[in-house]
């Protein structure tokens, strides 16, 4: 079970020079595929290196449109109430962050799966360009205030999508009233910490700086509470990219 939220066509022109790279790679493979003498093994070669620049300009693409997307998405109203307190709706969650993701040529999709242990969401955030991201959440049936299986199901199904959509997207949730005050913001990473983040960025392989621009966009964004899981992920990287070398 699969349920989308797609953006119409989205406003931004595709990147020039990753349009040109495609471009001249399927122009050298037709003008081998006209000869008759071409090597069949070279061919072969030659479409796995095609895949292999498209799958990298996608990557490149997603990274700069999500750093971009992330600017511009708010922080949502916690406007649903349980006995344990407040939650943003689904939604809520959603008439926020279509039009910004159809601006940047986003779209997401569910995937609903029962398995023993619970019932499984899945999310997909796609991009136009081809590039895609998902993650999963395996939750147990929601049997609270007597619900039932029907409305178990919904309401676990519903609880998923939250989390995940949250999740692809990186969204934070407020408090929908502050008494005037505003939400205390994230606390980022030190200006020492920021350095220390940059040097292993630098260490790291394209694609995962390219991750990285798409997560946080800038080593001062990275929130404190990330710094020494990110860290350790980073060197870990960083050192198998120099062993490679």
């Amino acid at each position: 079970m699969a349920t989308p939220i797609h953006p119409k066509t989205a406003d931004q022109a595709p990147v020039a020079h990753a349009t040109q790279d495609s471009t001249a790679i399927i122009q050298v493979i037709e003008r081998a595929a006209l000869n008759p003498e071409v090597d069949i093994d070279k061919m072969e070669r030659l479409l796995q290196m095609q895949e292999r620049v498209l799958d990298r300009q996608a990557l490149m693409a997603y990274s700069a449109a999500m750093a971009a997307m992330q600017t511009e998405l708010p922080s949502i109203a916690e406007r649903g109430k349980t006995n344990n307190g407040h939650y943003a709706t689904l939604e809520d969650i959603v008439d926020t962050v279509r039009p910004i993701m159809k601006k940047h040529g986003f779209a997401v999709s569910f995937r609903i799966q029962t398995q023993e242990r619970g019932i499984q969401v899945t999310g997909v955030l796609m991009h136009q360009d081809g590039h895609r991201e998902e993650t999963s959440m395996l939750l147990p049936a929601d049997t609270s205030g007597s619900k039932n299986a029907v409305q178990a199901f919904g309401s676990s199904t519903s609880y998923g999508k939250r989390y995940v959509l949250c999740a692809l997207l990186n969204i934070t949730t407020r408090g929908q009233d502050d008494n005037g005050h505003a939400a205390a913001p994230v606390k980022l990473v030190t200006p020492f910490q920021a350095g220390q983040i940059r040097q292993l960025i630098v260490a790291c392989p394209q694609a995962t700086q390219e991750w990285f621009v798409g997560k946080y966009g800038e080593p001062e964004q990275v929130p404190r509470s990330d710094f020494d899981r990110l860290r350790a992920s980073l060197q870990k990287r960083a050192l198998t990219n120099r062993q490679r070398h």
